[in-house]
């Protein structure tokens, strides 16, 4: 069975609260790898570009993707309460922070529960959340290249970041690259003969036509 589909460990995401749902936490996530991907296409090794550079054009065009969304009202329960680099989207009401790294193991940045971000946790679950410091965070997990390799969603709680839930999100497989169409070469139709109507000569070679005399008896 792979990560994507095995249970979660602590639970699901949904068993915390019912505003996490599969559907809309794959639709995040899918917004997130979607401005990584672009911002790997764009990548110019050759014209100095580095692996911090395209790591900070990535986390950019994630969080542009997911606040084109929201702005379009693409997804009613998508908002975005904290717009700067710390950002911050809302799931209904409930604050989700994203990162690029190992979910097993994320940071102190990562494990920093931003002013908007706490009190939006106590007004979606009471102040206890608060106090406790439970976060929710979408960690991006990359291969070599940058590219991703896996989607987890983390609920954290205090300045450890003890994961109450660890739920790999089930994104869809690509579809393969499908093979180039093969099209004929252009050749020129071939020329049709027609039957020539009677007392018509053949074309001739300076593109004129002919008529055929009859012959005359002589008298």
């Amino acid at each position: 069975m792979s990560d994507a589909h095995r249970p979660a460990r602590g639970g699901y995401p949904w068993d915390l609260h019912p505003a996490l749902t599969e559907e809309r936490l794959v639709a995040a996530a899918r917004l997130l790898v979607r401005g990584r991907e672009r911002a790997l296409e764009m990548a110019d090794y050759e014209a100095g570009d580095d692996p911090w550079s395209v790591g900070c054009r990535a986390y950019s065009f994630s969080r542009h993707q997911v606040k084109a969304a929201a702005e379009a009202g693409r997804y009613p329960w998508l908002k975005v309460l904290d717009a700067t680099h710390h950002f911050v989207f809302l799931i209904e009401g409930v604050p989700v922070r994203f990162f690029r790294g190992d979910a097993e193991e994320p940071n102190k940045r990562t494990l920093r529960l931003q002013e908007d971000e706490a009190a939006q946790m106590a007004l979606a679950f009471g102040h206890e959340a608060e106090k406790d410091g439970l976060m929710f965070r979408l960690a991006l997990e990359t291969k070599e290249r940058g590219a991703i390799e896996r989607v987890v969603f983390l609920a954290l709680r205090g300045e450890e970041g003890k994961a109450e839930c660890f739920w790999p999100v089930p994104l869809p497989v690509e579809a393969p690259a499908m093979e180039p169409v093969v099209r004929p070469r252009h050749t020129e139709p071939m020329a049709l003969q027609l039957a020539l109507l009677p007392g018509v000569a053949p074309v001739s070679g300076l593109g004129g036509r002919r008529r055929r005399s009859h012959a005359r008896n002589a008298a």
